[in-house]
């Protein structure tokens, strides 16, 4: 299948499910070869591979990996590199949360370092080794959140702070990978529809009403804004972060 990303490959950080399978399966639709990381789940993984090599041809592996641990990271974009021949693509998308998080002040130090070692700190060391293998026209999209811009209601302080570190993290690194002709950009979705945060859950009801759309995203539609950032469209758009919220921080 040939496309706008037709002889690149991919990694994308968390990719076994939810918006990190639909930003693979979108990028291999656009022609690009995809590496995934997950964590512990290895059924989900490699069934979003074998779904991305028999709907669209292309080469996909999945590589196991803890996004707390400097090395696992590391060794995953080493893998990846080799597997896939080059690395020209980065989208740090692994993340976790709570969703039954207390107040800060009851909120266990173990979870404050757990929610930032693995959405801020991961995506970090990520950034730092695909870095060394990025060519000229490589591309890093970091998966930040609205509520990194905007917190409506209690429970969410260290996730909006990991997710608010993202849009620091895209406007330093633009900085720092510019000169070699690096975009680095920041997606931030609204509620979206997946696992971590079903459309049909507890707090549904609540999260549709702060969206003048009235609905949560699909996770295709953050991975279509994905694949715009990732395509040869996007060579002058860096250091920018695009909230695909449904209008919640308008």
């Amino acid at each position: 299948m040939s496309g706008k990303l037709s002889g690149k490959a991919a990694l994308v950080t968390g990719g076994s499910r939810g918006i990190g399978a639909a930003i693979a399966q979108r990028l291999a639709e656009e022609g690009a070869d995809v590496a995934i990381t997950y964590q512990g789940n290895k059924d989900a993984a490699q069934a979003t591979v074998e779904r991305i090599t028999e709907s669209t041809g292309r080469r996909a592996l999945g590589i196991q990996a803890d996004a707390t641990d400097a090395d696992a990271v590391a060794a995953s974009v080493e893998q990846a590199v080799r597997e896939l021949g080059r690395l020209d693509i980065l989208v740090n998308n692994a993340g976790v949360n709570d969703m039954a998080l207390p107040n800060i002040v009851d909120t266990p130090v173990e979870t404050i370092d757990w929610i930032l070692d693995v959405n801020t700190r991961g995506s970090i060391l990520a950034a730092r080794a695909a870095a060394q293998h990025l060519p000229e026209g490589g591309r890093i999209i970091n998966i930040g959140s609205c509520l990194g811009e905007h917190v409506p209601a209690a429970g969410f302080a260290t996730y909006a702070a990991s997710k608010a570190a993202i849009t620091g993290l895209t406007k330093g690194l633009s900085h720092d990978l510019g000169p070699r002709g690096i975009t680095v950009n920041e997606v931030a979705p609204g509620s979206t529809d997946t696992d971590m945060n079903p459309e049909d859950g507890p707090a549904s009801a609540y999260q549709k009403g702060l969206s003048p759309l009235g609905r949560f995203a699909k996770p295709q539609e953050i991975a279509a804004a994905v694949a715009y950032l990732a395509s040869p469209e996007a060579a002058f758009t860096t250091g920018t972060r695009i909230g695909i919220d449904g209008g919640v921080n308008a």
